[in-house]
């Protein structure tokens, strides 16, 4: 692991913008625009969790946001802009009231000449080399430095920004020469003065493809940026989404789309086929491979469209559509440069990735299973089709049939999902009784239950965590340790997120509309455990903590700006299972252990070297320095090289059933060799079987059933 200092050269967040060659507002519909506000501002104010007065303090947190969000950098307004811009910083409120739109109007249309200007900026800094012999440094602590004062300052705000990427460019290119020379004797490397031309001209064209990415971005984009800097001010989980990102997110919901089954990216004019997703309709039709590119478009035997230069979201739309359509793609081939027609009939699409898998791994001559639950997913618009819930139940089954003795949920960086979900895999665990409290505003809570008696899994419980846990992962998390149905292990505490969110098309609540107006992803919702305390800000704090390089980082719930805070309600009425004799030995032992291993040690002395790294935000832009200091860097990391190097010579296998489904899948078969490699150099998971190993069941327990 070669550790160096981090350049975020940063670029303006890529989810907005249009054409910028225009000071106008590019198919632009006010109609529309004042609709979207008028109706947001009335659904949350009727239905959100926080009752929230539109005055001056909120409409200085939409100035703000807004401004930052469109340049989080400060390439782009100075102060002079700005001050133009305060007219309205305490009048935005009055204005959303009236579905005024002033203030956004000003603010983007300035944006947009500035990214003109920021363009011509850039190309015009990059013509000659910098003075690297110069005595002088930068800040990129955007949050924290002042905007630039005039144009004046702004463009030399441009130049330390590019000569620190150039730096950057030119150190890993000499330490890419060091290594090949090495292996090398008769390698010639390059002078400075090589390496600095190259560096600027890698430089320009990201720049440049940046800028063509930002172009291909539509007005409504950048208007959602504004229309989320005002839903924002509610609570930070509180979004508006536009119709292309509720599309996205019920893709990711449900865990499948209809279409070809490939996933897409733009290069440059071109878009190339990255990954063909196994099972899917191209898959199975098997002519297209990775890196073809798609030419031309066309619906069965309609005139074919070209889609060379067309942004990716347009093109996307062309090619997927409803199951059982043929979509004939002209696509370059990545072999020979040939060009075929190539049909494919759309289907349902599964992403296999979002779904649960499982794993069998013997210790001690004991087989124990390992389930991996990335999200917990449901498909809202029918829910007859499979879930998480679902998929949990027959996956448990599946292990029982081959005799494990234990088994590990690994909930880790599974960021929630459906409520409903996490309140079923919960019962898939417990007899029956509440998994989780859930309150409106101003009403008292309403106690979530397991109502089925059925208990799928009765035998030891491992649930792994971490920082990234979230949301759903938390209800579940929570619920296991009140219950002391199962150890949590893993992150000191899980993100902190909790918050229920409903998503509310817009269109219910103006019919008369014609056009598709987005949906708003609102949260009307908090939760709490069973014993009545939130897990918002706080998390579930885990029964044995491991280090891990986030130990000391700042993320979760209790970063975000306007989180909702920390409370508790009334306890639900529960009994705990006692399932364990040893659980308070077992999590004893497992802490003695971490506290004693070297490894986990010097994990935890790399998260705070992390941390101090994260902290140090002023680096030099004299090269002989900048290197210097970078050096330093590398060799502090030297030591930490290996941290992460660990081999529990376990093996990890698939159960059976999907022993019949590698011999249609290679690729499926692929994916699991990896993720049981990984499993087996995975040092949590291997303290998580040393904890499922020692666990006992008390006498009363009803026996394992295979």
């Amino acid at each position: 692991m070669k550790t160096k200092l981090i350049i975020p050269f940063l670029a303006i967040t890529l989810l907005f913008s249009n054409s910028v060659s225009s000071n106008t507002l590019p198919n632009n519909d006010p109609e529309k625009d004042r609709v979207i506000v008028y109706v947001l501002k009335n659904i949350l104010s009727r239905y959100h969790y926080v009752q929230k007065d539109l005055n001056d303090d909120f409409s200085e947190h939409v100035y703000t946001t807004f401004i930052d969000g469109l340049d989080p950098s400060k390439r782009y307004f100075t102060q002079e802009d700005l001050k133009e811009f305060s007219q309205y910083k305490y009048q935005i409120d009055n204005q959303l009231r009236e579905s005024n739109i002033d203030f956004y109007k000003l603010v983007y249309n300035r944006f947009l000449e500035k990214m003109e200007s920021g363009k011509a900026n850039y190309r015009a800094l990059l013509k000659q080399p910098f003075n690297y012999k110069k005595n002088e440094i930068i800040d990129i602590d955007y949050d924290k430095i002042p905007f630039a004062k005039n144009e004046t300052e702004l463009t030399d705000y441009w130049r330390k920004q590019l000569k620190l990427s150039i730096l950057s460019n030119i150190e890993d290119a000499e330490a890419q020469q060091n290594e090949k020379a090495k292996k090398d004797k008769n390698f010639k490397k390059k002078s400075f003065k090589e390496l600095e031309v190259e560096a600027r001209k890698k430089v320009l064209k990201n720049m440049d493809d940046l800028y063509m990415r930002i172009g291909e971005l539509e007005n409504s984009d950048w208007y959602s940026t504004f229309l989320n800097s005002v839903v924002s001010g509610f609570d930070p989980h509180t979004t508006y989404m536009s119709p292309n990102i509720k599309t996205r997110f019920d893709q990711e919901m449900s865990g499948k789309l209809e279409g070809i089954g490939a996933r897409l990216q733009k290069k440059g004019i071109y878009t190339h086929i990255v990954e063909l997703i196994s099972g899917g309709p191209a898959w199975k039709q098997g002519e297209l491979e990775a890196d073809d590119i798609i030419l031309k478009v066309a619906q069965g035997d309609e005139e074919p469209l070209d889609i060379v230069g067309m942004r990716l979201d347009d093109a996307i739309k062309f090619i997927k559509g409803k199951k059982g359509t043929e979509v004939r793609l002209t696509v370059k081939k990545k072999i020979d440069g040939s060009i075929k027609v190539i049909p494919v009939i759309r289907d349902v699409v599964e992403l296999e990735e979002t779904f649960v898998k499982s794993s069998i791994v013997e210790k001690d001559g004991k087989k124990y299973g390992v389930i991996n639950l990335p999200r917990f997913y449901i498909d809202f618009n029918d829910l007859s089709r499979r879930d998480a819930a679902k998929d949990m139940e027959q996956e448990i089954e599946r292990l029982k049939k081959e005799n494990i003795e234990g088994l590990i949920v690994d909930l880790r960086d599974n960021g929630g999902g459906s409520l409903k979900t996490a309140i079923e895999i919960g019962g898939l665990f417990i007899k029956e009784g509440p998994i989780v409290q859930v309150k409106y505003r101003g009403e008292d809570p309403l106690v979530k239950n397991d109502t089925d008696s059925k208990i799928q899994w009765e035998g030891p419980l491992v649930v792994m965590v971490n920082e990234f846990s979230a949301s759903a992962s938390e209800i579940f998390a929570a619920a296991m340790q009140d219950y002391k149905r199962g150890v949590i292990i893993g992150g000191k505490q899980t993100y902190g997120k909790g918050t229920v969110q409903n998503v509310l098309p817009i269109n219910r609540f103006y019919e008369q509309y014609p056009d598709d107006l987005g949906a708003l992803k609102m949260t009307i919702q908090k939760f709490y455990r069973i014993n009545g305390g939130s897990t918002q800000i706080e998390g579930v704090y885990s029964d044995i903590s491991l280090p891990s390089r986030y130990s000391y980082m700042d993320f979760g719930e209790r970063d975000l700006d306007g989180a909702l805070p920390w409370d508790k309600v009334k306890q639900a009425k529960y009994t705990t299972t006692n399932t364990y004799s040893n659980f308070a030995d077992v999590v004893y032992n497992s802490k003695q252990r971490v506290m004693s291993d070297e490894k986990f040690n010097k994990i935890n002395d790399y998260a705070k070297w992390l941390k101090k790294n994260q902290d140090e935000r002023v680096y030099s832009l004299n090269y002989d320095t900048f290197k210097k200091e970078s050096e330093a860097k590398v060799k502090e990391g030297e030591q930490y090289k290996d941290i992460f190097k660990f081999d529990s010579h376990l093996t990890f296998k698939s159960p059976k059933y999907e022993l019949n489904l590698f011999k249609k899948d290679t690729v499926l078969e692929e994916k699991r060799v990896a993720w049981h490699k990984n499993l087996q150099k995975d040092i949590y998971i291997n303290e998580a079987l040393n904890v499922l190993s020692e666990l006992r069941m008390n006498n009363h327990q009803v026996a394992i059933k295979n």
